[in-house]
């Protein structure tokens, strides 16, 4: 097993870009064989998947144990994506399943951090640098649900952008769905109207139809990270040494651009982990970068939106954008603005310090954050409701 990894990176990097394309497509397909699964069902039916989670707050939780289980908001974003694109989940739920992905994520690099437990001083650092990622989002999405439950800013301004974008800079499917052309054969051969649909036809069809698609995103936006990793994360490594020292603005900028590139906030955040532990970084100068890599990783969703079709292409393209605006505004609200820029530093400290003093706190703090206060509110809710 240990021998894998040196031998794909030891593979031409033409044949692994070749790998990137061919993974790319698959991922496209994928998206396009779930919006073929949510179209089999009919809208009625497709539309009773989501109804436990009609309630924002329980959409939120959804997106939070959904990312936290399956270890990747890519996965999750796009899925939430693709079932707007195919009318099978309003875009008012979407929202709040976006955000609750966007704290899912941060549990990767917490979990990575536990690899310095055994020392006392590395594990304090190493926790309050994961950890400020956790409470970043937490803040964002304290202060951003509930203006978006009242007033939908985020919604808002993602429909106006989506509409401006659509047909523009984006052309419309119906006048030039080059993707769609690429794909509709490979999508038909497996979907409703081939091999899956041969099964019966109506909802067991379906069901399989969209299972596959989940599982193909996931598989596909696993190795995608995984190909790009090898040829870029040598150089994401130094570009990253180099500039989270910097200017804090130079720290979000290679955030962003290096989770673009190997298409997962995950390995940014956990790449700076070994060196908050050694000393090498202060939390303070990663900070930044988290924030960098949490608008990195929306490029996912607006690659799955490009992907969707028909009439709710817009809608899709919309909630792509609502992850991205998301991130945007936290970070001009809570860095930008001095008062709250300390909030995610002060907790993330606090808590790295109780816990380094009290070890099985940052195991309890990841399985209630991420795991058992989600579940429990989602079947407390489906029992209620």
């Amino acid at each position: 097993m240990a021998k894998k990894a040196p031998q794909r990176a030891a593979l031409p990097h033409w044949l692994l870009w070749l790998g990137t394309l061919a993974t790319l497509y698959l991922l496209i397909v994928a998206i396009g064989v779930i919006g073929d699964g949510f179209k089999g069902l009919g809208k009625d039916t497709a539309q009773s998947l989501f109804d436990f989670a009609t309630n924002p707050f329980i959409g939120l939780f959804v997106g939070i144990l959904a990312t936290a289980i399956i270890q990747s908001s890519s996965t999750t974003t796009t899925l939430v994506v693709t079932a707007v694109g195919a009318g099978a989940l309003p875009v008012e739920v979407a929202v709040p399943m976006i955000m609750g992905a966007n704290i899912g994520t941060s549990v990767t690099n917490t979990l990575a951090s536990l690899g310095h437990i055994g020392n006392k001083a590395e594990f304090r650092r190493a926790f309050a640098a994961s950890t400020v990622h956790d409470f970043f989002n937490l803040t964002a999405v304290a202060i951003l649900m509930p203006l978006e439950l009242l007033f939908q800013p985020i919604q808002r301004s993602a429909g106006w952008l989506a509409h401006q974008m659509y047909g523009t800079v984006l052309p419309e499917p119906g006048d030039a769905d080059v993707i769609g052309m690429l794909t509709k054969p490979v999508v038909d051969l497996i979907g409703m109207n081939g091999l899956l649909g041969a099964i019966d036809g109506g909802v067991i069809s379906a069901a399989l139809t969209i299972t596959l698609g989940i599982a193909a995103i996931f598989l596909t936006v696993h190795w995608l990270g995984k190909i790009l990793q090898i040829l870029m994360v040598g150089r994401a490594k130094e570009i990253l040494e180099k500039s989270v020292g910097g200017h804090p603005v130079t720290a979000l900028a290679a955030g962003a651009g290096v989770t673009a590139v190997v298409q997962s906030s995950s390995v940014t955040t956990s790449v700076m982990v070994p060196f908050a532990g050694s000393g090498a970084l202060t939390t303070k100068q990663i900070y930044p970068l988290t924030l960098g890599a949490n608008i990195g990783t929306t490029i996912t969703a607006l690659i799955a939106a490009m992907a969707v079709t028909g009439q709710g292409a817009e809608l899709a393209l919309q909630i792509a954008l609502v992850h991205f605006l998301f991130n945007v505004y936290g970070v001009f609200i809570i860095y930008v603005l001095p008062f709250l820029r300390p909030v995610p530093l002060v907790c993330a400290e606090f808590l790295a310090k109780v816990a380094t003093e009290h070890k099985p706190l940052a195991l309890a703090w990841i399985v209630t954050v991420f795991l058992a206060i989600p579940a429990l509110a989602i079947l407390i809710h489906t029992q209620l409701t």
